[in-house]
């Protein structure tokens, strides 16, 4: 096996991989949220909003890239836990697991696969239906044709075991990213002892962030349905 090759199979790579593609979609999700976050300016405001996304060519090839940052993620995330579960014994594992680490920290491939879920879920809803059909309609505002996106969005959240859903994968995410904040950096060589109380504070406060911002937005919109 070359060195190359050994090292791409490493442990220290597959982390260093997660951290990566978990920092960018970190990134990621700042983005979608301050573009959902839009919805509370209105109809026009967010369809313009999704029309630029959908138009611009930089976010046009970015979005194969984070879909390529996603798999990438998924399938080291399964291979690491794959890893640690062979390199330890059980008995060692149960006793041990408690006392040096968090809980979320120890079940980040059960808050990961339920994110993955809810993601498949949330394609199917949202992406598939802004980019492959017509159902949501059109209409023009200052010689643009724009999509009536705000109002798919807005519809799927009076329904309320939809809004329980979107609000629980949000809270799984943010226990996800809870631990997956801090790991990325100390995984990417970007965290020491010196700034450990700092990073873990600003994954915390991130990571609610996250899962509040999205979550109020389907509160929101279900206390409130748009017209």
């Amino acid at each position: 096996m070359s060195p190359l090759k050994g090292f791409f199979n490493s442990s220290v790579a597959r982390k260093f991989w997660m951290a990566i593609t978990g920092l960018f979609l970190i990134t990621f999700l700042l983005v979608h949220l301050g573009v959902n976050l839009v919805m509370f300016a209105g109809k026009d405001a967010f369809n313009q909003a999704t029309h630029f996304m959908a138009t611009n060519p930089l976010i046009q090839v970015m979005q194969y890239v984070l879909a390529a940052g996603f798999l990438v993620h998924i399938i080291m995330g399964i291979k690491l836990t794959m890893q640690n579960k062979a390199a330890r014994s059980v008995g060692y594992a149960y006793e041990n697991a408690a006392a040096n680490s968090s809980w979320s920290s120890r079940n980040m491939i059960i808050s990961g696969g339920l994110v993955l879920v809810f993601l498949i879920l949330h394609m199917r809803n949202f992406f598939y239906e802004m980019k492959f059909t017509e159902n949501i309609g059109t209409y023009t505002l200052d010689g643009v044709v724009l999509h009536n996106d705000f109002l798919l969005v807005s519809s799927l959240f009076t329904t309320w075991y939809y809004v329980v859903i979107y609000v629980l994968a949000f809270i799984a995410l943010g226990i996800h990213l809870n631990h997956g904040f801090q790991s990325a950096f100390q995984s990417a060589g970007w965290k020491n002892s010196n700034w450990k109380g700092l990073m873990q504070t600003v994954g915390t406060v991130f990571s609610a962030i996250i899962a509040i911002g999205f979550s109020a937005i389907a509160i929101y919109f279900f206390l409130n349905p748009a017209q």
